[in-house]
């Protein structure tokens, strides 16, 4: 299947590909002279592994010319703007990933977003939190800087409390009784949303169970103004700028918000979530 990352990736193979030739090295010879399988040589000109800065330097250095590594670097920087895998992602941890989260925020205004499964970061509890985050940790095999990435979001949430910020996220009601934490951490979540309903900044609805749905369940999204959409897959999380592609999240949002329900119904469901999981 093309997509737009596979096409920009094999337009870098092909940019590597004529800096070998250009240098009158064959695949051989310059995985010899950067000590690399030979294999390593064809997946990165035929577009079927992904480079890493390292290797664009290693490339342009090798083929006798470094002054072109920073256009390399850029064509990197804009094919993961699109396409990022959490393996890369999180090679450094997840505190930098809430760093960049929370870079996104503060430059919208308005954000909307649509979650399945989990409470969205900016308004879960540092314990749902710390939860949420080793779990994904333990799923990439990332670095362990659970602590560090859990006061990253919860300085995402000061946003919260700034004047002129909206939020205006959706839940369906699964999310809040998914145990992706031990039940007093999750009721203490849920007790937290009650408190969160009602608060200017942020406009919370609730799809039922019982919701007649105008379209299926699917995957969480972010849409940070009018400007570009945010995905996170298992494997990867996707920037979507197009103005279609925005256009069609902004639909799918608008179809989940026409059966979401608000104020003292959501009251009520958040309430019946957290009546099986015990006394405050």
């Amino acid at each position: 299947m093309s997509t737009d990352f596979q096409r920009a990736r094999e337009a870098l193979g092909v940019r590597l590909h004529q800096l070998r030739v250009g240098s009158g090295l064959t695949g051989r010879q310059l995985a010899e002279r950067l000590a690399w399988p030979p294999s390593k040589i064809s997946k990165l000109e035929n577009g079927r592994q992904t480079a890493t800065e390292a290797d664009l330097n290693a490339w342009a250095e090798a083929t006798g010319q470094p002054a072109l590594v920073s256009s390399l670097h850029a064509d990197l920087r804009g094919m993961e703007t699109q396409y990022q895998s959490w393996k890369r992602r999180l090679a450094a941890g997840h505190r930098r990933a809430q760093v960049e989260a929370g870079q996104e925020e503060r430059s919208a205004g308005l954000i909307r977003a649509y979650e399945l499964t989990t409470i969205p970061g900016v308004l879960q509890t540092p314990d749902y939190a710390r939860h949420v985050l080793a779990s994904g940790a333990l799923l990439h095999q990332s670095p362990r800087d659970t602590e560090d990435a859990v006061r990253e979001r919860m300085r995402r949430q000061e946003l919260l409390y700034e004047p002129g910020r909206r939020f205006r996220l959706l839940l369906w009601e699964g999310a809040l009784r998914a145990l992706v934490c031990p039940r007093d951490m999750l009721a203490a979540q849920l007790d937290r949303l009650t408190g969160l309903i009602g608060l200017d900044t942020v406009d919370l609805g609730i799809i039922p169970f019982a919701a007649d749905l105008p379209l299926t369940l699917r995957h969480g999204f972010w849409i940070h103004d009018e400007e570009h959409v945010t995905v996170e897959t298992i494997n990867a999380a996707l920037w979507l700028d197009s103005a279609a592609d925005v256009a069609l999240y902004t639909r799918a949002w608008t179809m989940y918000d026409q059966v979401a329900v608000r104020g003292s119904q959501a009251h009520r469901l958040i309430a019946a979530a957290r009546r099986p999981l015990g006394p405050s």
